[in-house]
């Protein structure tokens, strides 16, 4: 049994779709060929990582908005929510970050923060935007 993953394959002559999960195609030789694609478990993802700077400032923001107790650790990885923040301390904190940045975050943008690896990113990509 053979298993391809990737995300595109090219074939020297047609191909036909079948369905999502299964493709055919004509082979040169004698027959046809068959082929069934099967959902692969992630294997890595790309990321764009944000300066340190950035996240050191975003947790410094977060402690200070959601008194998060001395000694709670708040890295990259923390999420707004594990940290007791509801939907109203989000909003506090994108405020904060955009006074702090000099940036304006638009809702859309805003409602995709979970992390603070997530806010240093989009702060990174707005600042960079920003500047000529």
């Amino acid at each position: 049994m053979a298993t391809i993953a990737g995300s595109a394959l090219s074939f020297a002559r047609p191909v036909k779709a079948v369905n999502t999960s299964s493709l055919s195609f004509s082979a040169a030789r004698k027959g046809n060929a068959f082929l069934r694609l099967q959902p692969v478990q992630k294997r890595f993802a790309v990321c764009y990582a944000a300066k340190k700077d950035t996240v050191d400032k975003v947790c410094e923001i977060v402690k200070k908005q959601l008194a998060v107790p001395e000694g709670t650790e708040v890295c990259g990885a923390s999420k707004f929510s594990d940290l007791g923040a509801d939907s109203l301390d989000t909003v506090e904190i994108v405020m904060g970050l955009e006074e702090e940045f000099g940036i304006s975050v638009e809702e859309s943008s805003a409602q995709s923060i979970a992390t603070v690896e997530d806010a240093a990113e989009l702060i990174d990509k707005l600042v960079s935007a920003k500047s000529p």
